[in-house]
């Protein structure tokens, strides 16, 4: 596993996104363990406190759960993925937005902006 990490954002948030895109895509199923600290480290070739630090993250985000002696688990929760779905999503769009906005364009543009290229490509 070839991660290249950005140095705009802390490593462990970097790994975060990456287990919520997981779990999105469906790659990562509810109640699905991860990999090991250890093990996911040495795949990554970062320190192990750093996914340490990202496991805690989401745990506390109510993402994943740990049983002790036996590892970290998705929460089997069909709104929590919906939710993180529908964050995930609204960052996209914002972040899409505000770089329009930045280039100039007033909501309507980008509306039709938008809907134009919905319309000739298949999403």
């Amino acid at each position: 596993m070839k991660i290249k990490f950005s140095e705009k954002y802390p490593i462990y948030i970097q790994i975060i996104n990456i287990i919520k895109k997981d779990i999105v895509l469906g790659k990562l199923k509810e109640g699905d363990k991860l990999s090991s600290v250890r093990e996911f480290s040495g795949k990554l070739k970062v320190n192990p406190n750093t996914v340490q630090r990202a496991y805690q993250e989401l745990e506390r985000e109510g993402i994943t759960y740990t049983q002790r002696g036996m590892g970290t688990f998705v929460k089997e929760d069909n709104e929590m993925v919906s939710q993180l779905k529908f964050e995930m999503s609204k960052e996209v769009i914002t972040t899409f937005i505000n770089e329009m906005k930045d280039l100039g364009f007033k909501k309507e543009e980008i509306k039709d902006i938008l809907l134009k290229v919905l319309e000739k490509e298949e999403v």
